[in-house]
């Protein structure tokens, strides 16, 4: 017979996986993280190249603008504001790891689903800025 404490902890465990199959969140231990079904150092190392791109692009633009005032086309500041939205869960989560603040559960899913558009994003302002 199962003791009533192993029995809450067995309880909460079947919620938590029923929770979150029914979002649509699959388990990274089920499949790895990201939507290339990285190993964690993997997805970790991509994350943080995604991140570095993006700064990258980001300082680019701003530089451009600084130069150019009149001669910047319309198609970059769009893919520039796209850019930023795409990137908004990975900026947040590395903000607050910089601040010492937990990133929490729900966050991290965000950048592990948003990671891929992120990087296609900034790449996509890297040809609009090639000569």
């Amino acid at each position: 017979m199962m003791n009533v404490k192993a029995g809450i902890i067995l309880q909460r465990l079947i919620m938590l996986a029923s929770a979150a199959l029914l979002s649509g969140c699959t388990l990274p231990f089920l499949s790895g993280y990201g939507a290339n079904g990285q190993s964690r150092e993997e997805f970790a190392r991509h994350v943080e190249e995604v991140f570095r791109l993006q700064n990258q692009m980001t300082s680019q633009v701003m530089m451009l603008l600084e130069t150019n005032d009149d001669q910047n086309p319309p198609s970059l500041m769009q893919a520039e504001q796209h850019m930023q939205q795409a990137c908004a869960d990975l900026n947040e989560y590395v903000s607050r790891d910089i601040d010492g603040l937990s990133s929490g559960l729900f966050l991290r899913r965000r950048v592990e689903k948003s990671a891929i558009d992120c990087e296609q994003a900034a790449l996509a302002i890297k040809l609009l800025l090639e000569p």
